[in-house]
């Protein structure tokens, strides 16, 4: 499994994540392994209409591009 370093975290983000991580009765490497998989699952709206754009063959409505996206944001 790749490795990532992150350096020059200012002390008090350092101190922060340490504090969510304590909470959650994680390590701060299992915390920012957690952390890490979320940001990475998130898409960006360009990518939702992009994929909306290669589903509905670029053609989308405003109202139907809303609720894609409003769908998109119900499922995190």
């Amino acid at each position: 499994m790749p490795n990532v370093l992150v350096r020059g975290v200012p002390e008090d983000v350092h101190a922060a994540l340490q504090r969510k991580a304590a909470r959650r009765h994680q390590s701060l490497q299992q915390y920012l392994a957690v952390e890490l998989r979320h940001l990475a699952e998130q898409r960006s709206i360009s990518e939702v209409l992009d994929e909306v754009e290669d589903q509905h063959g670029g053609r989308v409505g405003l109202q139907a591009a809303v609720a894609d996206l409003d769908e998109e944001r119900s499922r995190r």
